[in-house]
């Protein structure tokens, strides 16, 4: 963690959106992740996204008490990012506030009704993407989340790269691939973000998904700060 740049991060987030931290986790770290997924015992639900109309490839939501590697990463991550989040909420003239430590976050989720956890694991294979979306949940949502590859790109998998559109008012949706390698992460907004323009500060509407594997196997953690209703 101490050698993340937060500044760097904060802003690329204000400049697109979006932000790439290098090799957060190592190869080790990632296939112990990857592991885990057929372990019925870790989950709580298991989502076929052609089921819903959400896509192809499925995923599966932990249950608590989370891997002790996400557990850590959601509560580390989530201080500097509630600065940013208070900061973006100012700029588009949004009331709510994020404390300071996630644990206080997720009392305020649980007494609202979201006491199921959301942090999962996505497991795609050649033929499967995953549409573009926003993941809500519930009345109190988390401005951004994390996103880390756990395959590598070229011989795990091939295609399936992450983007992110961007609809601006009275302009035309602007599009996002964001390059990974294995153990990379990407930090972006949920729904929306703050753009300075011209006439002041207006807010942009934006939704992340994957394009369609080509070949073999695709495998992600997600990481988001509130819990589900």
């Amino acid at each position: 963690m101490n050698a993340i740049d937060w500044a760097g991060v904060a802003r690329n987030l204000d400049a697109q959106g979006s932000a790439v931290i290098g090799r957060l986790l190592s190869p080790d770290q990632c296939d112990a992740l990857v592991a885990l997924y057929p372990r019925e015992d870790r989950f709580r639900s298991r989502v076929v996204m052609a089921r819903h109309g959400f896509g192809r490839g499925e995923y599966k939501y932990f249950s608590y008490p989370l891997p002790e590697l996400i557990a850590r990463l959601r509560t580390a991550f989530y201080p500097p990012l509630a600065e940013l989040a208070n900061r973006w909420n100012t700029a588009m003239a949004i009331d709510v506030r994020f404390p300071a430590q996630h644990a206080k976050f997720i009392k305020r989720c649980h007494a609202a009704g979201q006491r199921r956890p959301t942090p999962l694991l996505l497991q795609y294979g050649a033929g499967d993407y995953n549409c573009l979306h926003q993941d809500l949940y519930g009345e109190h949502v988390f401005p951004l989340q994390l996103t880390i590859l756990l395959s590598e790109p070229g011989s795990d998998f091939t295609g399936g790269e992450f983007v992110m559109t961007e609809q601006r008012p009275r302009m035309q949706s602007r599009a996002e691939v964001v390059p990974l390698d294995k153990g990379d992460a990407v930090i972006f907004a949920v729904s929306h973000r703050p753009v300075q323009g011209t006439r002041g500060t207006y807010r942009v509407n934006l939704r992340h998904g994957v394009s369609r594997v080509r070949s073999g196997h695709r495998h992600t953690a997600g990481i988001i700060f509130h819990d589900a209703a």
